[in-house]
């Protein structure tokens, strides 16, 4: 009898076999070549990504997994994801004939834990329990330290090569994705309301826990640097809120692909937390921290969802700014006006459009207005926020359709 390691391993085979045959197709290749001259301000058409994120466990529930163990689940998931991209979405995802393995890296946190108020919904909200209650609780405060573990990131490699090596491109990444989320971070550490409090009350604490992570996240990157875990993210790697890194112009020509620098890599940083926060209030609470860390990067990436309409001429100070979110709230007339081929217009589309009655009319206009005012400007489309499509799959396929449809008549 075959044994259930023997099974997992057959089925996960066939999954990459598939994959690779997905990424052997000429449209692949095509849609990277597109991507790169996209990144490079040149416009192509309007880029369309999608990101189900939370509804995955509708679209790929897990009595659709075949796998017995654990680990192998995982894997069988990840594979299967991105077979169902050629089979459902026909959006501009590149398939890569790849498989990655990540460097084994950890941190040890700041010294204190984030502490939740959970939800007695499964998928619900959580809230806000602080850990910072004064300016005192601010001294309990460590900065990272990064640890690297090359014997876990040997098993892991060597797993994978035996497992798909003469199928996949088995390859080994250390840190890909740098983006800095400060007020993310404090404010979970100390509540959202409070922080908002502070910006009146107590400016001065608020100032000193900005420079506390500012200089704990320049640190991180520091020590990236000083292990080489660092890796390039000129690639399908994602960027900033949504977006691909795929560029010609990283890394620059005095690179050593051995040993990566920030100014090889993009990176990205965002502060919804302060939607409702004045621009002077943005700039003087968090946004000098964030230009500031920045600065060493390539090419850099700004926002998530909060409406930056009115912050835009802050976001036009970070060096090198290349991809700006232009969230489901922002004023898509009023941003086009000032993106106007600068920087990559990340246009967020409402996800509550999968929800409810899916309205084929009403998805096109929404669309189509946005792509009318953005005439002048390098687009991309990033459906992502989708937490559910109320166990319909098929609203992604069909809101997917009605985009591409657009794009093709741009």
């Amino acid at each position: 009898m075959e044994s259930r390691d023997s099974k997992d391993r057959t089925i996960l085979r066939d999954l990459a076999k598939r994959v690779a045959e997905v990424a052997a197709l000429p449209v692949m290749a095509g849609r990277r070549e597109m991507w790169r001259r996209h990144n490079r301000l040149k416009r192509v058409r309007p880029m369309i990504l999608v990101f189900p994120e939370g509804a995955w466990r509708e679209l790929l529930p897990e009595t659709t997994l075949a796998c017995e163990g654990e680990a192998a689940r995982r894997m069988e998931r990840t594979l299967r994801m991105r077979l169902y991209y050629p089979e459902h979405f026909h959006d501009d995802t590149v398939i890569e004939n790849e498989w990655i393995v990540n460097k084994v890296v950890r941190t040890t946190g700041w010294g204190l834990e984030v502490r939740h108020v959970p939800s007695a919904a499964p998928t619900g909200a959580w809230g806000f329990d602080p850990v910072i209650r004064g300016p005192a609780d601010l001294q309990r405060l460590r900065f990272p330290e990064v640890r690297y573990d090359a014997e876990a990131t040997r098993r892991g490699l060597e797993a994978a090569q035996g497992l798909f090596g003469d199928i996949l491109d088995v390859r080994l990444k250390g840190v890909s994705r740098v983006s800095f989320h400060l007020m993310n971070l404090y404010c979970q550490l100390r509540g959202l309301e409070q922080v908002m409090w502070d910006m009146h009350d107590n400016p001065g604490m608020l100032h000193d826990a900005m420079a506390f992570l500012e200089e704990g996240n320049r640190r991180v990157v520091q020590q990236y640097q000083d292990l080489n875990l660092l890796s390039l993210n000129n690639d399908s790697a994602y960027h900033s809120s949504g977006g691909v890194g795929y560029t010609d112009e990283l890394p620059p020509p005095d690179a050593d692909p051995s040993r990566v620098r920030p100014c090889d890599m993009w990176a990205s940083a965002e502060a919804q937390e302060m939607a409702q926060v004045s621009p002077d209030m943005h700039e003087e609470f968090i946004f000098q921290y964030e230009r500031r860390l920045l600065q060493p990067f390539g090419l850099n990436g700004y926002g998530c969802c909060d409406d930056l309409t009115r912050k835009l001429h802050l976001v036009f100070q970070i060096p090198r700014i290349r991809r700006i979110s232009i969230s489901p709230w922002a004023d898509v007339d009023a941003c086009a006006e000032r993106l106007r081929g600068n920087t990559i217009f990340s246009w967020k589309p409402n996800p509550a459009h999968l929800v409810g009655a899916f309205d084929d009319q009403r998805v096109r206009d929404y669309v189509r207005h946005t792509l009318d005012v953005t005439r002048g400007c390098v687009i991309e489309m990033i459906l992502k926020d989708t937490h559910t499509c109320e166990d319909r799959p098929e609203r992604f396929t069909r809101w997917t359709a009605i985009a591409r449809d657009l794009v093709e008549n741009y």
